[in-house]
């Protein structure tokens, strides 16, 4: 088809200058101070708590407001009910540089990230209600709330422009995964078949009376021991050449018998998605030569876990898929290397989705000497959001490290505040 010729009319050289210096006016408006709804200099703070679907709420927001808003995502709750909320661990520092904030406790407890998505989001709405439209929101989370920012930045991204995640489950579901792969290495090397209790008492009796007898403890390993903490040690994180992560076995030893997880034989009716989801189809196991099991053996012989049906599917279940790395906004992330509950294994295989996806330069890591979860200071915590803020305003890109270098031996110095004193540089020292 044919798009008829049309003659343009002619402009005169006033209505061109007037068109030219509209134009210039608006980017001028672009550019200028941020003048949004809720941005009057003279309106007081606000400080309002309530319920919002079910969910406690908090909303602060000083009373210069520059337009940023952080919206808080905590980590895992136990129990029954809804959450309780809480500030976040920087929330004065948020107020002090001219922002707002958001947090929710969320409708239930327990590990549901794609209930608490929601909630975050209806709180982020009724934020635009009572207060104004920020120019932007960064969606911050802690450990399980680590899930939520990058389900988030991945599932949501018109509501985000910026995510900063803390000790976080950032590789999603691949936290089911690294736990069930843990307690299936030890079934298979203390020689108990674990994964065939009938239920979690009956799990937590044979941990204690056999597993442990045959493995040992962090410290005090038998054989058997040694060889599963070389298999854990490299679900953790260690490098390729086979360096130990710094400070893992100190982190491990208060994680050793938590990690190892019960598995319900009805598993289609189990409502944790995380167990449903779990699965260790795609784990390639290593381990360390000389003692006495070669990696061949380990991955032929383990007992491999299956999902449930439509558990990771992208459809059904978009927040229990694996993740994608397609982000389309800045992501910051803080880690410890002797995180034992939520290692950094799952920041390695998250920086390896983005490479994937060819996003990578929208991912900055930065990791820390301690065997702690979620242990990092203010100052750590403060530098990481103010750099975010420059990175989303000014395209300031901050500066992380590589957590797939070949020797991880010396990482996290940048970010340490001072060593361990069993930090095997501190022992050098």
């Amino acid at each position: 088809m044919t798009t008829p010729h049309h003659t343009r009319p002619r402009v005169s050289p006033r209505r061109a200058f007037v068109a030219l210096l509209a134009l210039s006016l608006a980017l001028v408006v672009v550019r200028a101070p941020w003048s949004g709804a809720g941005a009057a200099a003279d309106r007081a703070a606000i400080s309002k708590s309530g319920v919002l679907g079910g969910a406690s709420y908090l909303i602060e927001a000083p009373a210069k407001w520059e337009g940023g808003l952080v919206v808080f995502a905590h980590g895992i709750q136990r129990g029954p009910g809804p959450g309780a909320v809480g500030a976040p661990p920087i929330g004065g520092h948020i107020l002090a540089e001219g922002h707002a904030w958001v947090a929710s406790g969320y409708r239930a407890r327990e590990y549901q990230p794609h209930l608490f998505i929601e909630d975050l989001i209806a709180l982020r709405e009724l934020f635009l209600k009572e207060v104004g439209q920020p120019r932007w929101t960064i969606i911050y989370g802690q450990s399980m709330g680590g899930h939520i920012v990058v389900a988030s930045l991945e599932l949501r991204p018109a509501f985000y422009q910026g995510g900063l995640a803390e000790c976080g489950l950032v590789d999603g579901i691949g936290i089911a995964d690294y736990l069930m792969a843990y307690t299936a290495a030890a079934e298979l090397i203390s020689g108990v078949p674990m994964l065939e209790a009938p239920d979690k008492e009956a799990f937590a009796r044979i941990l204690n009376e056999r597993v442990v007898p045959a493995l040992g403890m962090p410290g005090a390993y038998t054989a058997r021991g040694r060889q599963f903490d070389s298999v854990v040690k490299y679900l953790m994180g260690a490098d390729q050449a086979g360096n130990d992560l710094p400070m893992r076995l100190q982190g491990l030893r208060r994680r050793y018998l938590p990690n190892m997880m019960h598995r319900p034989r009805d598993l289609e009716n189990e409502p944790n998605p995380g167990l449903r989801a779990a699965s260790t189809v795609h784990i390639r196991y290593r381990i360390d030569p000389g003692l006495g099991l070669t990696e061949d053996e380990l991955n032929a012989r383990v007992r491999r876990v299956q999902p449930a049906k439509d558990a990771r599917s992208p459809i059904a279940n978009p927040v229990y898929a694996e993740r994608t790395g397609r982000i389309k906004a800045p992501l910051l992330t803080l880690h410890e290397t002797g995180d034992a509950w939520v290692p950094l294994s799952l920041e390695q295989s998250y920086r390896r989705r983005t490479i994937a996806a060819g996003t990578d330069q929208l991912l900055v890591q930065r990791v820390m000497r301690a065997p702690s979860h979620c242990g990092f200071d203010g100052e750590t915590r403060e530098q990481a959001f103010d750099d975010l803020v420059a990175w989303i305003e000014r395209g300031v890109r901050p500066v992380g490290e590589d957590v797939l270098a070949p020797d991880l031996s010396r990482i996290g110095l940048r970010w340490t505040p001072s060593l361990h004193p069993e930090d095997p540089l501190a022992l050098r020292r």
